[in-house]
């Protein structure tokens, strides 16, 4: 038998079949592991308003947690002998195993908001922390046993293996895994998997375990030739940690502009990562799927969408959202991964080079989640990041970049591409924040404070805007100062609830969502108005900023924090109204508009009562979302479609009115205005905390 058909001194059949382990054990490891991402995510994002920060701030913790795996799996391989890494390896995954289950429990929800990055950093740690490290290490410990087994095989094509399954993750879980099963049924079914995956890393190890003795230098992991490979020179370790934490950067700033601009919803989170997986199998599975000048051409033309698209947003729809930015996302993740993969070193330097791979997307995460937030007012990492990444490509360029040749014509295409477009765009939105009083950011996205009109006192305003989505405004003339203005006029649905509402004494109205305040316009001697509020930096504004809240007549309350955990730990309100207006940037977050959170709702309302929920959106039709929920419940409603008056300061908004009193809906000052709800809702489903369908209602 030649040495060719040995494997540690066993049969070819055995070879073949320890092959097939390690194949499966990297990629059901890796299922796992991104399996379990949307799920935490999903768990806890009610508990933090809905932001897409708490994606961000998941995704911070799996990169950092992922280069804690990387990191032990480098040491145990540079450190201990063979079976010293079986030993120690398997006594973790029997801890891991110990630690199930990971589902969040109750006791986790925040009591307040006050430092949520590290709230959700803490529970993840707590719920799945250790499971995650042990999957998180797999890709490159599996992968240097496989090397050794091989006798030096390159082990390169197992990490597309592993890249593949987490892609598969991914992808199966807003279309398999989440319609077809609840919170808790997942985290069951991921249990078992890590028990499946706890079987099969066992017997990687029996293989390694029965090698014959190695010699001293395989006693280090290296064959003869590899025991003399150089490390690679520092410039090239740079750039291992450089083009992946440019591509993180892209990714989760991409992420976050197509969740703030659609809907906070696991689809949208598993998209950019699944195209940023893409990138890793096809770049590292063989160097024919990166085309160097197609995806640099690709990257250049992908940029100047970007920057078009950032003049015409309004006019876009979601899927142009959404198409434009994951193409982008796509071609960067590309050239970054396929230079990173020019780059790779022999396979002694393996688990060094996986090592500084996942310190670069640590990185990248550290950078939007924490740093970000903390030196830019407004939402600029995204364009600082393709900046960052040409300058990472170009110096990845193993040729002189001022050589002759096409290689120079592509490079000159896609640096002044991505200068002059990034440059631009950032130009215009410097002018535009010039005229802003103020820009604050904090977890909760970016709130602008605008002065408009200032030169013509009958028209002078203030506005406040978060992100794209104006959240209200207030004339400066002590004549109209405290009118109801924006979506809350007396001819829109908040506004007429409010007025017709039979009992007009001592009145007791419930408001989740704060922005100016401007509901409180409405407030009388002997009401009581309670507002819920996420973000104290709205509340700082509407009491600073704003005066409707100052001038009310009527008692006013604001609490901090989710409005509907907050009503969930509170006695019943005894609301005659209730007014849901809670917007993330454009965006509504979905865990206020579920069948549990509706069950909320009516437990704080008068049986007579009335909910009035915002609909207006851009890109989703909540219109059917809600009146889905009030057939569930059995409620009649109201829909006011009101156009508006700009010159007076209203704005165009869709309210449904929501109540068992049918008497309400048929005064005529509602019953006038109202249109007819779709009546056929057979096309939808149910929203629930377990299941939101998106592409249902994308407009």
């Amino acid at each position: 038998m030649n040495d060719d058909d040995k494997l540690g001194g066993q049969s070819a059949g055995k070879k073949w079949g320890a092959i097939i382990v390690y194949a499966l054990t990297v990629f059901v490891g890796a299922f796992l592991l991104f399996q379990v991402q949307p799920l935490i995510g999903k768990y806890i994002l009610p508990w933090f308003g809905g932001s897409p920060e708490v994606w961000t701030t998941c995704m911070l913790f799996f990169q950092v947690l992922l280069l804690g795996g990387y990191a032990y799996a480098h040491l145990i391989v540079s450190r201990l002998s063979l079976r010293s890494q079986v030993v120690v390896h398997i006594a973790f995954i029997i801890i891991a195993l110990a630690a199930l289950p990971i589902t969040p429990q109750a006791d986790w929800k925040p009591e307040s908001i006050e430092m949520p990055i590290l709230q959700i950093l803490v529970l993840a740690a707590a719920c799945v922390g250790l499971p995650y490290f042990v999957l998180s290490s797999t890709a490159p410990l599996i992968q240097n046993w496989f090397s050794r087994a091989t006798a030096g095989r390159p082990p390169y094509r197992l990490y597309a293996f592993s890249n593949a399954g987490s892609l598969l993750a991914l992808v199966s879980y807003p279309f398999v895994v989440e319609p077809a099963l609840s919170r808790q049924e997942q985290a069951q079914v991921w249990s078992a998997g890590l028990v499946v995956f706890a079987v099969l890393c066992s017997l990687c190890a029996v293989w390694v375990w029965r090698r014959p003795a190695p010699s001293n230098a395989h006693e280090l992991g290296a064959s003869a030739d590899e025991a003399g490979a150089a490390i690679p020179p520092l410039g090239t370790r740079l750039l291992w940690l450089a083009l992946p934490a440019g591509a993180s950067v892209e990714l989760l700033a991409v992420t976050n502009k197509i969740c703030q601009d659609v809907a906070v919803i696991p689809f949208l989170w598993v998209l950019p990562l699944s195209l940023y997986l893409l990138s890793f199998v096809l770049c590292f599975h063989s160097e024919k799927w990166y085309v160097r000048p197609v995806f640099l051409i690709a990257f250049a033309l992908a940029i100047g969408g970007v920057g078009l698209a950032g003049f015409y947003e309004e006019e876009l729809s979601a899927w142009q959202h959404i198409l434009i930015y994951s193409t982008m996302l796509l071609a960067c993740c590309m050239v970054c991964h396929g230079e990173l993969f020019r780059l790779r070193p022999n396979p002694r330097h393996l688990t060094r080079y996986y090592l500084m791979i996942a310190a670069g997307g640590a990185i990248g995460g550290v950078f939007v989640a924490v740093v970000a937030p903390l030196i830019f007012d407004t939402y600029r990492e995204l364009h600082v990041g393709i900046l960052a990444c040409c300058l990472f490509v170009l110096m990845a360029d193993k040729s002189p970049v001022l050589s002759r040749g096409r290689r120079r014509l592509v490079w000159v295409v896609i640096i002044l591409a991505a200068g002059v477009v990034a440059i631009f765009v950032q130009s215009r939105r410097d002018y535009d924040y010039e005229k802003a009083v103020l820009n604050s950011r904090n977890f909760f996205g970016v709130l602008t404070v605008w002065e408009d009109d200032k030169d013509e006192p009958s028209i002078h305003r203030y506005v406040l805007q978060h992100g794209a989505t104006l959240h209200g405004l207030q004339f400066v003339d002590p004549g109209k100062r405290l009118r109801p203005t924006a979506y809350y006029g007396q001819s829109g649905g908040a506004g007429l609830a409010i007025l017709f509402f039979p009992r007009q004494e001592k009145r007791r109205i419930g408001v989740v969502g704060l922005g100016v305040g401007t509901l409180a316009a409405y407030g009388g001697e002997g009401d009581y108005i309670r507002f819920y509020e996420i973000n104290p930096e709205v509340k700082r504004l509407a009491e600073t900023r704003f005066s409707y809240l100052a001038s009310c007549q009527a008692e006013v309350d604001v609490v901090l924090g989710d409005a509907r955990l907050s009503l969930e730990a509170e006695p019943a309100q005894e609301f005659d109204l209730l007014l849901l207006d809670a917007f993330t940037s454009a965006a509504v977050p979905v865990h206020l508009l579920t069948k549990e959170a509706f069950e909320i709702y009516l437990r704080h309302i008068k049986r007579d009562g009335v909910i009035a929920v915002h609909v207006s959106n851009q890109h989703l039709d909540l219109h059917s979302v809600v009146w889905k929920a009030a057939e569930h419940f059995g409620l009649k409603s109201a829909w006011v479609d009101d156009a508006g008056d700009e010159d007076s300061g209203i704005l165009a908004s869709d309210w449904i009115l929501l109540t068992y009193n049918e008497q309400f809906l048929e005064i005529e000052a509602i019953s006038r205005v109202a249109e007819e709800a779709d009546t056929d809702l057979s096309y939808i489903d149910l929203w629930t905390d377990d299941h939101v369908n998106l592409f249902q209602v994308l407009e």
